[in-house]
């Protein structure tokens, strides 16, 4: 019965490894985004009759750059976006009623709670700008994140410089 494997000396696979191409190591890096090549893209979104929540996530997986193939957790990979008709805003259930909004002044009895019909009724911006912050990162990497979110109560912006793009 023969083998169904031959063997080569070993001066002869010597020379077929030698002969082969040495890989470059070097390719193979992964490239981490930082502040000097990151891209910054402009988005403008409109709010109107779309859900708080659902809104506000998708804005900050925009401002924390989750949609690039480029994201870098410890940069700002991010890009800014400005939310248009932020009081025409969607509550699902009875939202508007139930849910209350607080802010503390720091002071003793300086507790103040209204509902987010109130609230919208007053600050229109306020809401989207409260859900979008609570879904950043809370360090300073998020407060950068925060700072380059623009909401607006009507349809028009002052950005029309930057060219945004529009997202549906």
């Amino acid at each position: 019965m023969k083998c169904a494997f031959t063997f080569a000396p070993p001066e002869i696979i010597r020379e077929k490894i030698l002969k082969q191409k040495t890989v470059d190591t070097l390719s193979y890096k992964t490239k981490h985004a930082n502040a000097q090549n990151a891209v910054h893209n402009w988005w403008v979104i409109d709010a109107e009759n779309q859900v708080l929540g659902r809104l506000a996530s998708k804005i900050a997986m925009i401002l924390m750059g989750k949609n690039k193939p480029s994201y870098t957790s410890h940069a700002d990979t991010g890009d800014f976006v400005i939310v248009l008709n932020a009081g025409k805003i969607k509550l699902t259930g009875r939202k508007l009623d139930q849910k209350e909004v607080v802010t503390f002044s720091g002071y003793p009895g300086g507790k103040k709670t209204e509902t987010a019909r109130e609230l919208l009724k007053r600050i229109p911006t306020r809401m989207i700008e409260n859900a979008v912050k609570d879904m950043l990162p809370h360090t300073k990497l998020g407060i950068a994140m925060h700072k380059k979110l623009f909401v607006y109560e009507g349809n028009e912006h002052p950005h029309h410089a930057q060219q945004p793009k529009t997202i549906k």
